[in-house]
């Protein structure tokens, strides 16, 4: 039984001032990414304070402000916060926590960066190259002999969670749930061509037929060849070993050829955030494209690389008919070459 006239007075007035007192806000000081020597940069970042200034002049005009109200973060600061994401393999509130900013805050700044540097993929990666192609023929030439190589392709899987949609679309040879992107480089290391869009089940064969560069090779707007391995038909435009025992060229294609996948180590060693991407398949392939910008812009700008570890190999064991044209364009050079 409730006896009312013991209870203590409600001081109603106290209520509504304690309710209408705002907390306090906490904002912990933002980190001066470009007083930090070089060195601790690259480990982090993986660039240098001057590449950081060069990254950050031509993407601010693309980068967003997240919030509209104060102390909020600045382009400098939002690209280093992706630039964070992308160099290391870990998850978001890691990353917040050591540029004090909250978990939303990164995941928002690495989508910004992202797509800022997707739009500036076709100015970063020119197939076959900004430099004239006689250049790109002399610098393959002088790697084992192998004439008229203008690009070295391969493909490779980049791992993701399994994602809500055709889940069963995505799990590669290996029953792990990737994105299979297809690379094209020169002898600099520099990435001129990506496919990033296929799931991991899809085959090299198909995504090389399917893709775009692949077309305008059929059309002869390209003077010269492009090498791949078994996983690929061999065409007129693009040579691929043989099966038999024909030693000088085979080992002149594995020794040309092998600059692709020493690319891809050095993307992957670059941005540890492609061992495994968290994140939906379509973010997922604008990360790569972001990554693959990045790597060109640290290649141009000669920026150090990480230990390679080595690419993991990607297993195809059907390979597709070779057509009759690319067998008769590689006995040619075979025997007038090697």
């Amino acid at each position: 039984m409730a006896y009312p006239f013991l209870e203590e007075p409600v001081d109603v007035e106290a209520q509504i001032l304690r309710r209408n007192l705002r907390r306090e806000r906490i904002i912990r000081p933002r980190l001066d990414v470009l007083s930090f020597p070089d060195e601790y940069l690259f480990k982090r970042f993986c660039f240098s304070a001057s590449s950081i200034i060069y990254l950050n002049n031509i993407l601010s005009p693309h980068l967003v402000h997240m919030t509209h109200r104060g102390h909020a973060l600045s382009s400098e600061q939002i690209l280093c916060v992706a630039l964070r994401f992308f160099a290391n393999c870990r998850v978001l509130h890691y990353i917040g926590d050591a540029e004090h900013v909250s978990k939303a805050t990164v995941c928002q700044a690495v989508r910004n960066v992202t797509l800022a540097l997707k739009r500036l993929l076709y100015t970063f990666v020119v197939f076959p190259s900004h430099r004239p192609t006689r250049l790109l023929k002399e610098e393959f030439h002088r790697i084992a002999g192998f004439p008229g190589v203008i690009g070295c392709i391969d493909g490779t899987h980049i791992p993701i969670i399994a994602p809500s949609i055709n889940e069963g679309d995505y799990v590669n040879r290996r029953s792990v749930h990737s994105i299979n992107v297809q690379i094209i480089c020169d002898a600099a290391h520099m990435i001129n061509n990506v496919e990033a869009k296929w799931p991991g089940s899809v085959h090299y064969s198909r995504m090389f037929c399917e893709s775009t560069l692949s077309a305008r090779f059929a059309r002869g707007e390209f003077d010269g060849y492009r090498l791949g391995d078994r996983g690929y038909p061999c065409q007129r435009y693009l040579l691929t070993p043989y099966p038999g025992p024909q030693q000088h060229y085979n080992l002149a294609h594995c020794r040309t050829r092998a600059r692709v996948e020493m690319t891809i180590g050095m993307l992957k060693a670059r941005f540890q955030c492609l061992r495994r991407l968290r994140v939906t398949p379509e973010r997922a392939c604008d990360i790569i494209v972001a990554c693959v910008v990045l790597h060109n812009i640290a290649t141009i700008r000669e920026e150090q690389c990480p230990t390679r570890s080595p690419n993991d190999p990607d297993i195809n064991p059907d390979p597709p008919a070779d057509a009759r044209d690319g067998r008769a364009v590689r006995d040619m050079i075979c025997f007038n070459h090697f």
